[in-house]
């Protein structure tokens, strides 16, 4: 009988006749020959290893960092779980190919998936031995930490060179902007072409600048600044322009947004703005705060004089400013008696209104707002106001549950300021969760969101009662079976899920007792 964790043979392995599903990746589309190149390597490994590949799957030109966007991955995933799958092992060219996670936590967790239903995973870099050593796993979370940091060590390389390139007059990305053009230039700086819309350069070491485009549409700029500091509104001047057939550099009719973009862009004075907005290692994307933009002034050919344009900003912050809170709720009232209705798109493209970021900023949100006026939305958004109160909640639970905690076990328990996270004998790490209640088809759900990225060691999810007013029961979830993917409930669920519920949470809590040795055994 074989010993457990001894390497099997390559004659061995032949003798299984195992089948193998292949999964290839490319981060981006101009890497033409890495999947044929991938699939060459790994059919030559599963030809010495006697291995039948029964079944490819290929994410081509999509980012290994996460998995949301890579449809051939989950699916792989989807057939293990859903039991649809023929094959007992997953072969790819190396660990950079399962994903260079920026968690990296995240690689071992899918691994883990696949592993738990009885299929393998095996990086083609490796020989294979059926076996998962202390050291192979060991070696496995090293080359999964090393590619996380070759990401975020890329990330901040990436930025550097794009700040680098800004503070040298060079544009990084994004349109040109009515009135204007892209050059491409060559690497001495000689002008090459102008680039259209959806054209890119091909050479890493062509650059792109803004110039001056059609003499029409350069005038055309200089009359809306005019225009506007004659007294004309946004809304006018791009009612002007579409009576005129003037469209916008994409071809459609413009708009307050489109007249506002060329009356605030500091590109029409020469100026080369980045980093106005970033979303970093496929995180949301976020505005920064000014002094966070890289900025280098008089770069380009100027289309407006910075006279004009100042007059234009200082016009734009008086116009609202003088404005009371009651003047603002009686024009908002006003637009939803012409309109019948209101929304930030309605209010932003309105004549004589102010842009709906100031009654945001104003009135602590649009809904505050609507709701001084007596203005109720077609779409029911209390959950807006519910979601509120539970994030007040959440830290009342949090420091009752710390308290029944300290007079249980008669010592203070640590609570992470920054994550919220407690930590329990000093290696036991607890996020606690809320889930507000909805109704649907007179069905009470619940749906649980994990904290995935603070890496707790038990999530505790409360559940709210149907008015989501108190406090219905617990899910006390290990870190080793949940914590990725959102977890859907309803009052009884399938399979083994009702074993984690709990009325209340003394069964967490005994767990931060200390019991001495002889007691124990």
């Amino acid at each position: 009988m074989r010993q457990p964790g001894t390497q099997y043979t390559v004659e061995e392995i032949k003798e299984l006749h195992l089948k193998s599903a292949i999964y290839l990746r490319m981060s981006t589309e101009l890497q033409v020959e890495s999947p044929e190149n991938q699939e060459r390597e790994i059919r030559a490994y599963a030809d010495r290893y006697g291995i039948e590949i029964v079944k490819t799957y290929a994410d081509l030109g999509v980012s290994g960092m996460t998995a949301e966007k890579r449809e051939q991955f989950r699916s792989l995933l989807d057939d293990v779980e859903c039991g649809r799958n023929d094959y007992s092992i997953v072969l790819y060219l190396d660990d950079s190919r399962w994903g260079r996670f920026v968690d990296s936590q995240d690689a071992g967790y899918f691994r883990r998936k696949l592993e738990r239903s009885g299929v393998v995973c095996q990086a083609c870099d490796k020989p294979l031995t059926m076996t998962n050593t202390v050291a192979d796993r060991i070696m496995t979370m090293l080359k999964d930490e090393s590619a996380s940091d070759y990401c975020r060590q890329l990330s901040q390389k990436v930025f550097v060179g794009q700040r680098n390139l800004i503070l040298k007059g060079y544009r990084q990305g994004g349109p040109a902007g009515f009135g204007l053009r892209r050059m491409l230039l060559t690497e001495t700086g000689e002008p090459k072409q102008e680039l259209v819309i959806g054209q890119r350069k091909s050479l890493q070491t062509e650059r792109v600048v803004l110039v001056p485009g059609p003499q029409t549409e350069k005038d055309k700029v200089i009359w809306m600044y005019d225009q506007f500091i004659a007294g004309k509104r946004e809304v006018e001047i791009a009612g002007i322009l579409n009576a005129e057939g003037c469209l916008t550099d994409f071809g459609r009719p413009w708009t307050r947004g489109t007249v506002r973009e060329i009356l605030t862009n500091e590109k029409y004075i020469g100026n080369n703005i980045f980093n106005r907005c970033s979303g970093k290692l496929k995180s949301r994307r976020k505005k920064n705060p000014e002094n966070e933009w890289v900025r280098k002034e008089r770069v380009f050919v100027p289309l407006v004089d910075a006279e004009r344009f100042i007059t234009v900003q200082k016009i734009i912050r008086e116009r609202h400013q003088k404005m009371s809170d009651d003047d603002l709720l009686e024009r908002l009232k006003s637009l939803q008696r012409q309109t019948g209705r209101l929304s930030a798109m309605i209010i932003d493209e309105s004549k004589d209104m102010p842009p709906s970021s100031l009654y945001s900023h104003r009135f602590g949100g649009l809904l505050r707002a609507y709701r001084l006026i007596g203005y109720i939305p077609e779409r029911d958004y209390r959950y807006v106001e519910i979601n509120r109160g539970l994030r007040a909640m959440h830290s009342d639970i949090v420091l009752q549950t710390v308290a029944n905690i300290e007079r249980l076990c008669g010592r203070k328990i640590l609570v992470d300021p920054a994550t919220g996270l407690l930590e329990l004998n000093h290696h036991l790490f607890i996020s606690i969760v809320i889930s507000r209640c909805f109704t649907s088809s007179g069905i009470r759900r619940w749906k649980i969101r994990f904290d995935a990225g603070l890496h707790p060691d038990i999530t505790v999810a409360v559940r709210m009662n149907a008015a989501n007013e108190n406090i219905h029961d617990y899910y006390i979830l290990p870190a080793l079976e949940f914590g990725h993917d959102d977890l859907k409930l309803q009052d009884e669920n399938a399979d083994f899920m009702d074993s984690f519920r709990t009325d209340s949470l003394e069964y967490l809590l005994g767990m931060s007792i200390n019991i001495s040795l002889d007691k124990a055994v």
